[in-house]
């Protein structure tokens, strides 16, 4: 039988955009909006119209924008039939209210958007109630808008006193649940550290960057993985660490998490405040950069913002200039290098996407290893091949002789965790020398001396 006609795709929400620009907002170089737009798109939702913005010195306390806007912008929504209406600002509860009012349709601002994004992306159980714990805090002041439907009955027989304590009876529950979803993730918190705390001997280097600058297509390039990476805002949420096996055979673990984004929701920034740790407690941090985004100096400070806010990171310690492929003025890239540079930061041009510069990363990240590793020389007896196996996987052998009984020497450059793990795994008659001062401070033997 032929199809019935009727498409199964669920229709897609029509939504109109608009916003207020204030003084501290950075500019948008392909035009205001274009961010929002984006999210938008991200929500799986259509974007209708160019949208309105106005440019205010502050927010109107009860509607954000001015008198006529709101009435310029309820128009042409309505025009449009549009679904509902996007703000490019977070609104206070009253200005929520007063512009659903105004409007006499559905009303979404900034973190509300940024939440619904956040809600579909989210796969582990962590970033669910991540999320879901975000969501809420973010609810708790907005609940009156839930029950607005009361106020065209106001009087009628029956309405007040129950609306009332519904109300009440919702604030009660959702501060339950606020309660529990933290007690929740404080325990996956906790299995978490352990988790990490367990890797300690292992070098941990951290991706962080702007929403869609590639990370996770770095990730990808660099360990050989097949991580979902998409060119749109958020497609990872959850931290995700992977095993960076270097030239010198020597292994790092390279752990990437949730993109940043300007004005980001600071409810939403402390729900994945551990997340973020996690990825920024690393031994070095790769601050990964869309070069081809003209804004990218604004996406980088806002980046910096929340380093600062979550950590105290003030700064990373690699700055990494992604999609060179695709820069269009060569120029721009090279006054924005030589700015990083005149700070002393040290800088790579890579392409995740072509591999362009992606040995040039890995030669800087293996020489930081190298800052941080010492030189030590590893004695196995004859048929020891248990030590011979966990000193190749310690580290970054440079000399390996065998004699004729059978004895394995070898120096080897690793990090003190490293080592530890080394000694730990080896077999019992292995004898360990500090070949250099870095190694003799770890073993706390003089250098040349042995330990069994």
């Amino acid at each position: 039988m032929g199809g019935s006609g009727f498409s199964t795709d669920r229709v897609k929400e029509r939504l109109f955009t608009c916003g207020v620009l204030l003084p501290d907002q950075p500019p948008e170089s392909d035009g205001p909006l274009s961010e929002l737009k984006a999210l938008v798109e991200a929500a799986e939702a259509e974007v209708v119209g160019d949208g309105f913005t106005q440019t205010r010195s502050r927010q109107h306390p009860a509607t954000l924008f001015g008198k006529g806007k709101v009435e310029e912008i309820g128009d042409e929504a309505k025009r449009l039939e549009a679904d509902g209406i996007v703000v490019d600002n977070d609104l206070t509860p009253a200005q929520g209210r007063n512009l659903e009012k105004a409007w006499g349709t559905r009303v979404i601002d900034r973190s509300e958007l940024i939440l619904d994004i956040f809600s579909r992306r989210a796969q582990t159980q962590q970033a669910r109630l991540q999320v879901e714990l975000a969501q809420n805090i973010y609810l708790m002041p907005r609940l009156r808008r839930m029950w607005t439907h009361l106020e065209r009955m106001e009087g009628a027989i029956g309405t007040r006193g129950p609306g009332e304590t519904q109300l009440e009876t919702d604030k009660r529950l959702l501060n339950k649940r606020i309660t529990d979803l933290k007690r929740e993730l404080a325990v996956i918190e906790r299995r978490k550290q352990r988790e990490v705390s367990a890797r300690g001997s292992e070098f941990v280097v951290g991706l962080v960057g702007y929403t869609n600058a590639g990370k996770s297509t770095l990730l990808n390039r660099l360990t050989g993985s097949a991580e979902f990476a998409a060119d749109m805002p958020f497609a990872t949420l959850d931290t995700r660490t992977r095993r960076w096996i270097l030239p010198d055979r020597r292994t790092v673990l390279l752990s990437d998490t949730v993109g940043f984004l300007q004005r980001l929701p600071h409810h939403l920034v402390a729900s994945f405040h551990a997340t973020l740790e996690e990825t920024l407690h690393a031994d070095l941090i790769l601050h990964v950069v869309d070069a081809s985004n003209p804004d990218a100096r604004h996406q980088m400070n806002a980046v910096d913002e929340v380093l600062g806010d979550v950590s105290g990171h003030l700064a990373s310690d690699i700055i990494v200039l992604n999609k060179v492929d695709r820069v269009g003025d060569r120029l721009g890239l090279a006054l924005l290098d030589g700015e990083l540079r005149d700070r002393g930061i040290e800088v790579v041009h890579v392409s995740a996407h072509s591999g362009e510069g992606v040995d040039e990363l890995t030669e800087l990240v293996r020489r930081r290893l190298d800052d941080r590793s010492g030189l030590v020389d590893v004695t196995a007896p004859p048929g020891d091949g248990r030590t011979v196996a966990v000193v190749r996987g310690a580290g970054a052998v440079l000399e390996e002789e065998v004699s004729e009984d059978g004895t394995v020497r070898m120096r080897v450059r690793m990090s003190p965790g490293a080592l530890g793990l080394m000694r730990r795994k080896a077999g019992p008659n292995a004898t360990f020398a500090a070949a250099d001062e870095a190694a003799g401070a770890w073993l706390g033997l003089a250098q040349g001396s042995g330990t069994d």
